[in-house]
C-alpha cells in the first residue's frame, strides 16, 4: 500500500461544498496522493486539500474561468482526458461531472465516488437549460451538444472499475444511465462541528443554506415566504442570485456566503431548515439535524434516506429503516410548488412542539464522518487486495 502511486481526481476546486468535504477525507486517507482537477481557485478549499500537489487542466487559463467555468462544459470532456495518469497505480475519482471519465493507465485500478451522474445532461437538463433558465443561444447549443455528451458519459463510465454511490438514489441512477452496479457509502457529516449550541437563543425565522443553482429550487422558498410574510434567511450565492433577490420581499434576508461560525449560529437559532431541491444526498439536511434542528424538505431523492418525516407526511418510499415508527426529524412535501411548501410549513407549525432536539441529533450521528472514513478505507483496501496487479 505504501509504495502505490495514487491520483485523486475531482471536477473542480472552487469552494467547500458537500463534494469537497468527501474529497477532504479522501485526502486525509492518502496524504501523498496527487490531485488532478479541471480548475483550482487557491484559497477556496481547505488546507487539507491544498496541502497536496494539484494539477489543473487548460480550462484553468481560459478567459473568465474562475467565475464562468460552467460555460466551458462542452470543453470539459476534452480537458479531463488530457491528464496523463499512466504512472499511477490507484485512481480515486470524486465525480459529479466529468472526473470519472479520466483515462486510467493500463495497470491502474480506478474507483469512483460518484456524487451523481452528470445531472446537466440527464434528468435535470430542463432545470439548467430549459426555457427561461438560460439564454436562447445556450439553450440551443446544449440541445445540440446533449446527445453527444450523453454518449460520451456512458462510454467513459467503462473506465471505472468500481463505483461508489453517495446514496441509494444515486445508486439507481448509475444503474439506469451506465448499466453498472455501485456500493452505497453515504457522505460524511461533521457532527462534532455541527452540534447544538445551548447558549444560542432560538429565533423566529426559517433558514435555507444552498448554492443558488437552478435545481436547488430556492425560487420555491422565496415565493412561499413572500406569501407567508415570515422571516426567512438565505445563506449562499450562485448564478440565480440576481433573479432571487429581485423576487424577494423585505421579510427575506440574503446573508451571502458566511463563515462556518456564522452558519452554525444560524442553524442553532432557526425554527427549521428548509430544503426544496431533489438532491442526490443533501448534506446540509444532516448538518441541520446534527444541530438538533428539524427540517422541512422536498420528499424526493437523498432526503428520503436522511430525514425521518412525521407520521402525517410519511410515505412508504422513505428509505430509512423503521422511519414510520421512529421519532420524527422533519416534515416532507411532495410537489415542487410554493403551495405545497406553504402547506408543509403550516403543518410544521402545528406540530413544532413535538420535535426533540436530542432525538434529531442522535439520528444525524449515524452519518458521522468517522463512519464514512471507515467504510471508504475498508472498501478501497478490499478492492486493492482483489486487484490482479496487487503485489506486483
Amino acid at each position: 500500500m505504501q509504495t502505490m502511486k495514487i491520483a485523486i481526481v475531482h471536477d473542480w476546486l472552487t469552494g467547500m461544498r458537500g463534494g469537497e468535504k468527501c474529497l477532504e477525507i479522501i485526502c486525509e486517507l492518502y496524504p501523498t496522493a496527487d490531485i488532478f482537477t479541471l480548475l483550482h481557485i487557491p484559497g477556496k478549499v481547505s488546507s487539507v486539500i491544498e496541502s497536496h500537489r494539484i494539477h489543473t487542466s487548460f480550462i484553468q487559463n481560459l478567459p473568465f474561468a474562475k467565475s464562468k467555468y460552467r460555460y466551458y462544459l462542452p470543453l470539459m470532456p476534452f480537458a479531463i482526458e488530457t491528464f496523463d495518469l499512466s504512472e499511477y497505480d490507484l485512481i480515486l475519482s470524486s465525480s459529479h461531472c466529468v472526473a470519472k471519465s479520466v483515462k486510467p493507465g493500463p495497470g491502474s485500478l480506478h474507483i469512483c465516488y460518484c456524487h451523481t451522474p452528470m445531472r446537466y445532461i440527464w434528468d435535470q437538463f430542463d432545470q439548467y437549460f430549459g426555457k427561461g433558465k438560460s439564454s436562447w443561444l445556450t439553450e440551443t447549443a446544449m440541445k445540440f451538444i446533449r446527445p453527444w455528451l450523453q454518449r460520451w458519459d456512458v462510454k467513459t463510465s467503462r473506465r471505472v472499475h468500481h463505483f461508489i454511490a453517495n446514496s441509494r438514489h444515486v445508486e439507481k441512477r448509475i444503474k439506469k444511465y451506465y448499466g453498472k452496479e455501485a456500493t452505497v457509502i453515504h457522505p460524511p457529516v461533521d457532527t462534532e462541528l455541527f452540534t447544538p449550541v445551548p447558549t444560542e437563543e432560538k429565533g423566529d425565522y426559517f433558514l435555507i443554506l444552498s448554492a443558488f443553482a437552478p435545481y436547488k429550487r430556492l425560487d420555491l422558498a422565496v415565493e412561499a415566504f413572500n406569501q407567508l410574510g415570515m422571516p426567512f434567511f438565505v445563506i449562499g450565492e450562485g448564478q440565480d442570485e440576481k433573479r432571487l433577490r429581485e423576487m424577494a420581499k423585505p421579510n427575506i434576508h440574503f446573508e451571502g456566503w458566511l463563515n462556518i461560525s456564522q452558519i452554525r449560529s444560524h442553524f442553532a437559532r432557526c425554527r427549521a431548515f428548509v430544503f426544496c431541491g431533489e438532491e442526490d444526498f443533501g448534506i446540509t439536511l444532516l448538518e441541520a439535524q446534527a444541530m438538533g434542528r428539524p427540517v422541512i424538505a422536498f420528499g424526493r431523492g437523498g432526503a428520503l434516506e436522511t430525514v425521518i418525516p412525521d407520521n402525517q407526511t410519511w410515505r412508504p418510499e422513505t428509505e430509512i429503516p423503521n422511519a414510520s415508527t421512529s421519532q420524527p426529524t422533519g416534515v416532507f412535501f411532495y410537489e415542487q410548488t410554493p403551495e405545497a411548501l406553504i402547506n408543509a410549513i403550516r403543518h410544521f407549525e402545528s406540530i413544532e412542539s413535538q420535535f426533540n432536539t436530542d432525538a434529531i441529533r442522535s439520528h444525524a450521528q449515524k452519518f458521522d464522518g468517522s463512519v464514512y472514513t471507515k467504510r471508504m478505507k475498508s472498501f478501497i483496501e478490499e478492492q486493492i487486495e482483489k486487484s490482479p496487479h496487487h503485489g506486483e
